[in-house]
């Protein structure tokens, strides 16, 4: 374990439907940042996903939550970064899970790990996987950068079960419009709302093919 860095990918779950749908909507995308934050659970401390608008949405394993826990005790700084949300449809009725890029640093070097964050989390919002489980050598090149140097290694998608299919893997251009518009961008406001419009033009058409009305 580096003194200043830590950094890996891994997979956490949902509790419930409800929490299922926030990731599948436009609040949880690709690339977004997320704070971790700590509670019990059937007795255990369990490390949770919020989002940017205060929405817990998932949860880590105990492995990986008493990973993070060690962390918080040592007040580092710990981010996740949404890498993709999956269905899996076994066992019945199925269940959304996803991924997450969890990068853990020295606040003493925020300055520096706060810039790599970013760009880590634009490479992932275009669907890559840069690696960041680095050793002494990337952190100090990160360091040395103050945060500008990227990995060019890749990290692979995990083993997939049958019957799971991946929901998210990176921003649509939907999706990237919509961002501009609660940036304060009129005009791609106007046009993420063309895209909803034709996208209920376009269900209404189909339902009328099918004979629903």
């Amino acid at each position: 374990m580096n003194e200043t860095y830590f950094g890996r990918f891994a997979r956490f779950d949902t509790v419930s439907k409800k929490d299922a749908a926030q990731l599948v909507g436009s609040d949880n995308l690709v690339g977004d940042v997320y704070e971790i934050e700590f509670s019990t659970r059937d007795g255990q401390r369990v490390a949770w996903l919020k989002n940017r608008f205060g929405a817990t949405v998932g949860f880590f394993d105990q492995q990986v939550s008493r990973q993070l826990s060690i962390f918080a005790a040592r007040e580092w700084k710990i981010r996740a970064i949404l890498a993709f949300v999956a269905f899996t449809e076994s066992p019945d009725p199925g269940h959304f899970w996803g991924e997450c890029a969890l990068l853990c640093f020295d606040p003493q070097e925020s300055s520096a790990f706060e810039v790599f964050l970013a760009g880590i989390a634009r490479r992932m919002a275009e669907g890559m996987r840069p690696d960041i489980d680095l050793g002494a050598q990337g952190v100090a090149k990160i360091l040395e950068s103050q945060g500008l140097w990227t990995p060019t290694q890749y990290s692979p998608l995990p083993n997939r079960e049958t019957g799971t299919v991946l929901i998210k893997t990176r921003r649509s251009l939907k999706e990237k419009l919509f961002e501009q518009a609660r940036a304060g961008n009129k005009g791609c406001y106007v046009l993420s709302w063309g895209f909803v419009l034709a996208a209920v033009v376009g269900a209404v058409l189909w339902m009328r093919s099918c004979g629903v009305f």
